[in-house]
């Protein structure tokens, strides 16, 4: 295997951006499928910004969530040649991370200690926020204070909601995959994901609206 892939802090990518995405991914893997060691390579340090920042949200715990990166993009590298549809990448690593974070949640007892946020922030079940510093040169000073408000809110409000409900909210909502594909990846029916979806929505915008 190449050398090993680290962790990386990047802004997610726009929703709109899913399908232009996946596309991304199954031109890399098709040629990786080829024998083009470069687009391996490619696709293996693409894969890594989704793969480690859905383990935090599943494992809970930074030192399984990295254990679990790196168990997928280690199955990514042995069995890119066996991955039948290109074009459903992202889902087939998805999957692929969470069942690595269950096999490691085995080991604990619980709920995890830690929920890290979508933009890198770690807030602990208490509700205290231990943001990490990135700054934004292009920001003023009071828009950098507003947009951390609003993120830490909006971690509280997800810290709210079921494992298994932030769980569709993140793959719907952020990282723009289908309801077909949430629903492979979660293992439940399209209409589960549909009714869980809607009510995560709704709680969300209570909490947020909220005095």
């Amino acid at each position: 295997m190449p050398a090993t892939v680290t962790k990386q802090a990047h802004a997610n990518p726009g929703v709109s951006r899913a399908g232009s995405r996946d596309t991304d991914y199954a031109a890399l893997l098709r040629a990786a499928q080829a024998g083009n060691q470069a687009a391996m390579e490619r696709l293996l340090m693409k894969s890594q910004e989704i793969a480690y920042r859905f383990s935090l949200l599943v494992c809970g715990h930074a030192d399984d969530a990295d254990d679990a990166m790196q168990e997928a993009l280690l199955k990514t590298y042995r069995h890119a040649a066996q991955i039948k549809d290109p074009g459903a990448f992202r889902t087939w690593l998805y999957r692929t991370v969470k069942n690595a974070c269950l096999i490691s949640r085995r080991r604990r007892v619980g709920e995890p200690a830690r929920l890290h946020s979508l933009d890198g922030d770690s807030l602990s079940l208490d509700g205290v926020s231990q943001p990490l510093e990135l700054e934004d040169p292009g920001r003023r000073p009071d828009q950098v204070l507003e947009n951390t408000r609003l993120r830490r809110a909006l971690d509280r409000a997800l810290l709210s909601l079921p494992p298994e409900s932030r769980l569709i909210v993140f793959l719907r909502e952020v990282e723009g995959l289908s309801t077909r594909d949430v629903a492979a990846v979660v293992g439940i029916s399209e209409a589960n994901v549909k009714t869980r979806l809607h009510r995560a929505r709704l709680s969300l915008r209570e909490r947020l609206e909220a005095p």
